[in-house]
């Protein structure tokens, strides 16, 4: 009985070779529960500058595809002084968001509305993942609520301000977690903590302090640490030694954005930045998300990076077919070059990047 089973389990076992009457084979990646298929409401912000037109280009993609989502579209612009209470609300209740840049003002004492949405939401971790070109593949997770963007400044006298950074053991810990669960649950070698320690030694110490008590209780993963100037300029000569790095608020953006640059551009990096109940997804990187006046009026916005943005919300609703469908056809248009725009080297509208990735979907 064994040696008769052998022929049939070699050919379920080699997918050039299906069985009679079963026809080609497709690999399973997700079993739904019942209702999972239900279309699921996103808040929908479009944004300043190009923000309204790769949004926009989502909107064509997903209608395209049919994905089962649909969008609440609220108007915020960042001169507003403050992120709408509807707005709020719209995204506690769906719990997912997609947005495009919000503009925050230079000086004036105008707070930044980003800042306000992830404080209000309590999304405490931000993700950027590069897009993988020659040998590089990172993640950077970036604590997202407190450090120098606390926002807690004032004038002490006349021509004397003072700016505080706050640095807590909770947050630390939190965000040092979520990068090694992630590492863990993606199958990472490493984690590389970015820290400005030899200056300041209680603030960033404690980040530290916490990034080691994590790593301790994840013994197959790497850890090390490394200053953010040398950080910076290893980023740039041998940015392949790097796999995930967690840091603190500001440093996050200074390595995500050198990172974008590193990979192709802010225009390919996606992004989202994650809490315990709710997740904002938008551009990746924050250099150039509101693009300028040039770009908006040749209407040749990037908008790789927020299709791909919207890939990783379908992951996060649950639907990850959806999702390899659309990482997968954008991959190909980047891959095949024939249709890119100006940042990737082409001539593109952007229209004509969403007709070439609606084009491409299976």
């Amino acid at each position: 009985m064994a040696r008769r089973a052998l022929p049939i389990l070699k050919k379920l076992s080699d997918p050039t070779h299906p069985l009679p009457g079963l026809g080609p084979t497709r690999s399973v990646t997700y079993m739904p529960r019942p209702g999972d298929g239900a279309p699921r409401p996103v808040t929908l912000i479009p944004g300043d500058g190009i923000g309204p037109v790769v949004t926009n280009a989502v909107e064509q993609v997903m209608q395209a595809m049919h994905a089962p989502v649909y969008f609440e579209r609220y108007d915020v612009h960042g001169d507003m002084k403050s992120v709408p209470a509807e707005v709020l609300d719209s995204v506690r209740k769906n719990k997912v968001c997609l947005k495009g840049g919000l503009r925050t003002p230079v000086g004036g004492g105008v707070s930044s509305l980003n800042v306000q949405l992830r404080k209000e939401l309590d999304l405490y971790a931000s993700l950027g993942l590069p897009t993988r070109h020659e040998n590089v593949d990172i993640v950077v997770v970036r604590e997202n609520t407190e450090g120098e963007y606390s926002g807690l400044e004032h004038e002490v006298v006349p021509g004397v301000v003072e700016s505080l950074k706050v640095m807590t053991k909770f947050c630390s810990e939190r965000i040092a977690k979520y990068a090694f669960e992630y590492a863990y649950l993606n199958n990472r070698k490493k984690v590389t903590a970015v820290h400005k320690a030899n200056i300041m030694k209680l603030a960033d110490g404690l980040f530290l302090e916490s990034c080691r008590e994590v790593a301790s209780k994840y013994p197959s993963i790497k850890y090390n640490e490394i200053i953010v100037d040398n950080c910076c300029m290893q980023l740039v000569s041998k940015p392949e030694q790097f796999d995930v790095m967690v840091t603190p608020n500001l440093y996050g953006n200074l390595v995500a954005n050198t990172a974008a640059g590193i990979a192709g551009g802010t225009g390919v990096m996606p992004g989202g930045n994650v809490g315990a109940d709710h997740a904002v997804f938008e551009q990746g990187a924050s250099a150039g998300n509101v693009g300028n006046d040039k770009i908006l009026q040749q209407k040749k916005a990037n908008s790789v990076a927020l299709l791909l943005s919207s890939a990783m919300m379908l992951r996060h609703l649950q639907f990850p077919s959806f999702a390899d469908r659309l990482e997968t056809a954008v991959k190909r248009v980047i891959a095949e070059g024939k249709v890119r725009t100006k940042d990737l080297g082409g001539d593109s509208t952007t229209q004509e990047v969403v007709d070439a990735v609606i084009a491409n979907l299976d």
